[in-house]
């Protein structure tokens, strides 16, 4: 028997598959017919917006490669949620507080944080590289090679949008009204993660709240996904975009509290450094204990009979932080 471990970031979803404890890791195809058919909610099964698979790093330094696998089977470059549950997982295997984790864009530092609320882990991981680049998206036919505050009227009558990737691409707009937050995000995030001539390989995009002085509210339509409580990179890029379009709102000497559909994190955007970077603190809760046979992860079968669950009491104390908000 082997165990997957249910877990999530801000209600951002989560399934941990560690393949340093297989007797045969998954190959990619195995992968990607995993994450579509254990990512569908059912009667008997909960989903999940994608699978963090461990694997060894492939050099020396950090403790673990992660590879994030989305629901649809697509391959994304990082998750921030998803990296936090990750930190958690391999801090508690491995007893160390602080480290890096391989991931396929870059080492990242990660760190057990102060807990959020009683019962109510907390990790901090660093968002990095910082790209503005077209090529980094990639994006075409808007008329700009980097995106700051513009208008894009191919996408938008009355918005403006920032395009920045952490590596994952992410297109950023600050709204005021709630019909953007829902009904306009909805039909920009469809429209530009199917074919389209702007983001040909998709974008995440994220409208956000301007709540006060180093408070956000940020949702996200994610790509490959699509509508999630929460995006880890997305608001760390929105953070970023938040200090360099409003830094009149912002004291970078102190954390942003960001608020989502699932709870809240808070971030510390670096934009002036040699190297940019945000840092993305916020909780990771472990729901549950899924065993079922190596056999069945490879064939990604899934049968109400075929796996035990165990689950952890985590998720009311972090109820009760969100509760307490």
């Amino acid at each position: 028997m082997v165990d997957l471990i249910h877990v999530h970031g801000s209600h951002n979803h989560f399934y941990i598959l560690d393949q340093t404890e297989l007797n045969t890791p998954l190959v990619h195809d195995e992968l990607v017919a995993l994450a579509q058919k254990f990512c569908q909610k059912n009667a008997f099964w909960p989903g999940a917006d994608g699978i963090l698979v461990v694997d060894e790093p492939t050099h020396s330094g950090p403790v673990g490669k992660m590879t994030v696998v989305n629901a649809d089977g697509s391959i994304a470059s990082m998750c921030g949620n998803g990296l936090r549950t990750v930190t958690r997982y391999l801090s508690e295997k491995t007893g160390q507080k602080e480290f890096t984790v391989e991931t396929a864009e870059a080492d990242l530092r990660v760190a057990q944080a102060a807990d959020f609320a009683k019962g109510v882990p907390a990790f901090s991981v660093e968002i990095s590289p910082v790209l503005f680049n077209k090529e980094a998206f990639p994006f075409d036919n808007l008329g700009f090679d980097n995106i700051v505050n513009e208008k894009l009227p191919a996408i938008n009558d009355h918005l403006s949008f920032t395009a920045i990737a952490v590596p994952n691409p992410h297109l950023i707009s600050f709204v005021d009204s709630d019909q953007d937050l829902k009904e306009t995000l909805g039909e920009i995030g469809q429209r530009l993660n199917g074919k389209n001539q702007y983001f040909p390989d998709g974008v995440n995009v994220n409208f956000a709240k301007i709540l006060g002085p180093n408070k956000l509210f940020v949702r996200t339509f994610e790509r490959g996904v699509g509508f999630t409580n929460a995006c880890g990179t997305g608001m760390s890029a929105t953070s970023f975009a938040f200090a360099l379009i409003h830094p009149e709102m912002i004291d970078l000497s102190q954390s942003i509290s960001v608020f989502n559909p699932g709870g809240m994190v808070k971030t510390n955007v670096h934009p002036n450094a040699e190297h940019p970077w945000i840092e993305l603190i916020g909780n990771a809760t472990f729901l549950d204990k899924v065993s079922l046979d190596e056999s069945d992860l490879h064939q990604a079968k899934l049968e109400e009979s075929n796996f035990t669950i165990t689950k952890t009491n985590e998720e009311t104390a972090y109820q009760a932080f969100v509760e307490s908000l």
